[in-house]
């Protein structure tokens, strides 16, 4: 416990410490991947600790986004009420969505989830006079801020962007070492076998699902106070695929594996477009390399050759 501490207080400081030395480009790289990854972490609670696949995660960005958003423009809400309200937006939806889809399993459980995924991209679309469809919205920069701080500044949002960052990645930390947490590692290694040790699994996995989607609302609804943007393109199915994609390749199961897989992927394409207009090829090429030769993603293959106490 005190190794995995110290490695995870390490990475929180380590992203102090670059506030004061990255240039400003990727300074913002930097506040953007920290709440993707913040988004990637919620989706790490269903899926890598669970072993609830879902394709629809989209939706409980989108929940918190709206939430917050239409909060601040239709009902004229300063940012951090809003900011409340987009939390709540996320618990509530991702609790009907938990209480509906886990009465499948399997496939029919990532099918479910996809098309509920599907509903809310067409319901932000129906309700354009609202919502403002695929063109979205922008937050005003006079109304983003809070105690003071102004939310646009690049080192307030930064720090800002940390400071969820954080609260997310240690609370999960601590998740995975209480009993709760490792109720859902059993689970997703032999359910029949929690059910037969007495545990109320179906309690545990709906549990599993309302924090995953409040986690993941709540990266939603600061991406939309940070960078000021609410817009229907992060409820379609690429959303959902993308914090798949950061977990596994960071490494399911582990805490700070979705943050690994959100730089590095972020990266891979920042740097492959800026070599090839075919950077998408080059990324695809990777990804199937690493998904080859290490099925447990990055961390993953640390915790198996030398990093055995890895949460």
């Amino acid at each position: 416990m005190r190794k995995s501490l110290n490695l995870h207080l390490g990475l929180i400081a380590l992203l102090i410490a670059l506030q004061f030395i990255l240039p400003a480009y990727h300074h913002g790289n930097l506040a953007r991947i920290m709440v993707m990854a913040t988004f990637a972490m919620g989706y790490n609670i269903m899926f890598g600790y669970t072993g609830l696949l879902s394709l629809g995660h989209a939706m409980f960005f989108a929940a918190g986004m709206y939430g917050m958003g239409l909060a601040v423009t239709q009902l004229g809400l300063t940012i951090g009420p809003a900011f409340a309200v987009g939390i709540l937006t996320s618990v509530v939806f991702s609790l009907i969505v938990g209480l509906l889809a886990l009465r499948t399993i399997g496939v029919a459980f990532m099918i479910v989830t996809l098309m509920f995924s599907q509903t809310v991209f067409l319901t932000i679309l129906y309700f354009g006079r609202v919502t403002r469809g695929d063109e979205g919205f922008v937050i005003k920069q006079a109304t983003r801020q809070i105690f003071g701080l102004d939310l646009s500044d690049p080192g307030t949002r930064y720090f800002a962007a940390l400071l969820l960052f954080s609260i997310v990645f240690l609370g999960i930390l601590w998740l995975v070492k209480s009993p709760t947490g490792r109720v859902l590692i059993a689970i997703r290694e032999n359910e029949e076998r929690a059910k037969m040790l007495g545990y109320d699994v179906w309690r545990h996995k709906l549990a599993a699902v309302v924090l995953s989607g409040t986690v993941s609302g709540a990266a939603g609804a600061a991406y939309g106070v940070l960078f000021g943007y609410v817009g229907a393109s992060f409820a379609q199915v690429p959303y959902s695929i993308f914090p798949m994609l950061w977990v596994l390749l960071g490494g399911a199961g582990t805490v700070i594996g979705p943050f690994i897989g959100t730089l590095f992927m972020f990266y891979l394409i920042d740097l492959s477009s800026g070599i090839t207009d075919a950077y998408m090829l080059v990324v695809g090429v990777i990804l199937v390399l690493l998904t080859m030769f290490a099925r447990g993603g990055l961390m993953g293959i640390l915790r198996e050759r030398w990093m055995k106490w890895l949460p």
